[in-house]
C-alpha cells in the first residue's frame, strides 16, 4: 500500500522580506545620493546581503554568491561594472528559473546587459534596481499583511497543513 502526503507550508519569512526591502532600500538611495562611493556602498551592500542569507539559513551557494562580489568589489573597486552586472546576471537566472519569480528575473538580467554596455552609468543602474527592487517587496509585503488581516489570521499564525 503506497501513502502519498503533501505538506504545504505557508510560511514566508517575513522578517527576511522586510530586512531585505529596507536594506536594498537604504542602499538605492545611498548610491543616488553618493555615486563617487559606489565601491563602498555596493561591496556593502553585497557582503550584508550575504551575511542575511547566512543568517536566514539560504543554502550556502546562495549566501557565498554576494559575499564574493562584494569582496571582489572591495578589492578591485575597477570591476564593479562587470562584477555586479555578473552577480545581477545570476540571481536573475536564478530568480526566473528556480524561484518562480519570472518579471523580476528578466529585470535583473536586463539591467546587467546594461551595465556591461554602458558601464559609466553603473550607479544609477544599479540605484534603479535596487529601488525598484526595494519597492517591490515592500508592496508585497504590505498585500500580505493585508490579505491575512482580511483573514483575520494576521502575520503570528503561520499554517502547515499536510494532506494525506
Amino acid at each position: 500500500m503506497i501513502k502519498q502526503f503533501q505538506i504545504n507550508a505557508n510560511h514566508r519569512s517575513r522578517e527576511r522580506q522586510i530586512i531585505n526591502a529596507l536594506l536594498t532600500l537604504a542602499t538605492g538611495v545611498l548610491t543616488l545620493i553618493f555615486p563617487n562611493f559606489l565601491y563602498l556602498i555596493a561591496g556593502a551592500y553585497l557582503v550584508a546581503l550575504g551575511v542575511m542569507f547566512l543568517t536566514f539559513r539560504f543554502p550556502t551557494f546562495f549566501a557565498a554568491v554576494p559575499i564574493i562580489a562584494g569582496v571582489l568589489i572591495f578589492i578591485f573597486p575597477e570591476l564593479i561594472p562587470p562584477t555586479f552586472a555578473a552577480f545581477l546576471g545570476l540571481f536573475g537566472l536564478m530568480f526566473l528559473f528556480g524561484l518562480q519569480l519570472s518579471i523580476l528575473g528578466i529585470l535583473m538580467i536586463v539591467i546587467a546587459v546594461l551595465i556591461v554596455m554602458n558601464p559609466d552609468s553603473v550607479a544609477y543602474l544599479i540605484a534603479f534596481f535596487m529601488l525598484v527592487y526595494a519597492t517591490s517587496n515592500l508592496f508585497q509585503f504590505y498585500r500580505e499583511w493585508k490579505n491575512k488581516q482580511d483573514e483575520g489570521d494576521g502575520f503570528d499564525n503561520d499554517k502547515v497543513t499536510i494532506e494525506e
